[in-house]
């Protein structure tokens, strides 16, 4: 499976993005995928994660009624919808997937998208 992650770019705050992860090769076998997020200097952040048919969706408690993550079956894709963002919002984030809900377990990642959000 590949990963592909779009959508990044510069905002201010407020205002938008959808990042979107395009999943190619065998994309059937994905069971669960995450967004994550990262900055230099920091630790990788959780920031949510779904089952791929979409029984369950959870979220960091920083972005919980901002952020929503859907997929679409059958464009093999993951979004992420961003609201209302913040500064603290900026990162890279990073999409991943793999055969369980669990960091350990995602053993497909995406090559990251850039998220700027200014005052």
């Amino acid at each position: 499976v590949q990963l592909q992650a779009s959508g990044g770019g510069t905002v201010e705050a407020g205002g938008s993005l959808r990042l979107s992860c395009v999943a190619s090769g065998r994309a059937g076998s994905i069971t669960a995928a995450a967004w994550f997020r990262q900055v230099p200097g920091q630790a990788r952040q959780f920031v949510s994660a779904m089952y791929w048919r979409g029984e369950a969706t959870y979220y960091a408690n920083s972005v919980k009624g901002r952020f929503t993550c859907s997929t679409d079956t059958a464009k093999n894709t993951m979004y992420l919808q961003m609201n209302s963002l913040r500064p603290e919002d900026t990162g890279v984030y990073y999409c991943a997937a793999g055969s369980a809900m669990s960091v350990d377990l995602y053993g497909f990642w995406g090559q990251g998208t850039q998220v700027t959000v200014s005052d």
